[in-house]
């Protein structure tokens, strides 16, 4: 397994500072949000050229880091016509950059069914999972015609919210440029988290076989509230999870979440652990 870091989560610095310290620190590969983590340019669609595209894949060759994941986190299901087309324009352009850049996958969230992109209990139904399946379907079609992988990652509060529904997505969909992203802390709440070894199992069964990327953090309940914390600092039960990943997928990316560049190091070290002795 590689384990890697979001670029937002490293110092703030411009990029090549950002890789190279990441690279000190041990990792070997990274998730990156372009509007997070660069300042001093555009990245609007128009900007995304294959020119650009490969001065940073140069970048990132330099310091010996893959690219994990080009994080484009958008509504798929938002109900405004016009703001969904804009929507499903940029998730092309970073599908088309993506394939100059060399990125694994571009990774999505899975939406609710509101302009405001926040929870509501309609996330849940059948209704919405099928506006978010219409939705999806020319942008993965588009990365099929570009040879890039399209991956979405299941979270409990978003449209696909468990591992049956992300199911349901690939079958619906069945393109073989659609993958998971699984974090399985996103699998969780304050309502279920005490059951989550039968999820990772369900994750594991459903999704297992199409699981490219791995999402690593942790959870703390708090006052009644999940919150998430760097791995190492929570409750989520790793050695549930990691012995699947090291025997099935070899060499897989597994990208740190809500670490800091001081703990960053520290959660590293924890999940590695996890992983040898798996």
């Amino acid at each position: 397994m590689q384990f890697g870091i979001r670029l937002h989560d490293a110092v703030q610095a411009p990029i090549e500072e950002r890789l190279k310290r990441i690279k000190e620190q041990g990792f070997t590969c990274a998730h990156i949000a372009l509007s997070k983590v660069i300042n001093e340019n555009s990245v609007a669609p128009q900007a995304l050229t294959p020119g650009y595209a490969m001065y940073l894949r140069r970048l990132f060759d330099k310091n010996e880091i893959d690219i994990a994941v080009l994080g484009c986190y958008l509504n798929l299901a938002n109900p405004d016509s016009v703001q969904l087309r804009t929507i499903q324009e940029k998730y092309m352009a970073n599908i088309r950059f993506a394939a100059h850049l060399g990125a694994g996958v571009v990774g999505t969230e899975t939406g609710a069914p509101n302009v405001e992109y926040k929870f509501e209990e309609a996330c849940s139904n059948e209704e919405s999972l099928q506006i978010f399946i219409k939705n999806l379907r020319p942008v993965v079609k588009y990365a099929e015609q570009m040879g890039v992988l399209m991956a979405i990652e299941p979270v409990v509060r978003h449209i696909v919210c468990n591992p049956a529904r992300a199911r349901r997505v690939l079958d619906e969909i069945a393109s073989p440029n659609l993958r998971i992203i699984l974090d399985p802390v996103n699998l969780l709440e304050c309502y279920n988290y005490e059951n989550q070894d039968a999820i990772f199992d369900e994750a594991i069964e459903l999704l297992g076989k199409d699981i490219a990327v791995l999402h690593v953090k942790d959870f703390v309940i708090k006052d009644g509230k999940f919150i998430s914390v760097p791995v190492g600092q929570g409750q989520c039960h790793w050695d549930r999870i990691i012995p699947y990943m090291k025997k099935e997928k070899p060499y897989m990316h597994a990208t740190l979440e809500n670490t800091k560049p001081d703990n960053a190091v520290a959660a590293l070290n924890y999940i590695t652990k996890i992983y040898q002795d798996a």
